[in-house]
């Protein structure tokens, strides 16, 4: 007959705890940081839908009531952002520029400049969104710029482009 002894081990509690931390913390930190990166591809997403239309809009030289052509693109655009463009302030965030197709590095201003033929060009510039986790990022913000461009549809002969 041997001379076995059985050891018994005392029950550790914590063990299951740190286990669990050891797997929670790594875990939670790739689905923040897959939420994150999500946010700002939607966000910049919903942006350039918005740039879209408001170029759609512009070109068919159609306005609001009360309203000329550019404030009515930046107000299709503002309604197209889903609340990301809401306050009065925002709206300087959005541009509606004009360019001659034949240079178009050159912006044509003034009276006449979303003439038929025309490039005319929708943005939205400088718009800031936050990261989720700032202390990954030292919480510095995403700066987003998007743009649409579209020719000028034609006028009913003797028509006039409505104001700018």
């Amino acid at each position: 007959m041997s001379n076995t002894t059985t050891i018994r081990r005392k029950p550790q509690r914590g063990e299951a705890m740190l286990e669990l931390s050891l797997v929670f913390v790594p875990l939670f930190a790739m689905v923040a940081g897959i939420a994150d990166v999500s946010m700002n591809v939607f966000v910049k997403c919903s942006l350039q839908s918005a740039v879209r239309e408001g170029v759609r809009y512009a070109v068919t030289y159609r306005v609001m009531d009360g309203l000329c052509q550019d404030a009515s693109i930046k107000k299709v655009v503002q309604n197209n952002t889903l609340g990301m463009l809401s306050s009065a302030s925002d709206l300087e965030k959005i541009h509606v520029r004009y360019y001659n197709p034949a240079n178009l590095s050159v912006e044509v201003t003034g009276a006449g400049s979303n003439f038929p033929g025309n490039v005319v060009e929708v943005s939205v510039e400088g718009y800031q969104r936050g990261w989720i986790l700032p202390l990954l990022h030292q919480g510095l913000p995403i700066n987003m710029n998007v743009y649409a461009a579209d020719r000028m549809e034609s006028l009913a002969s003797g028509a006039q482009p409505p104001c700018r």
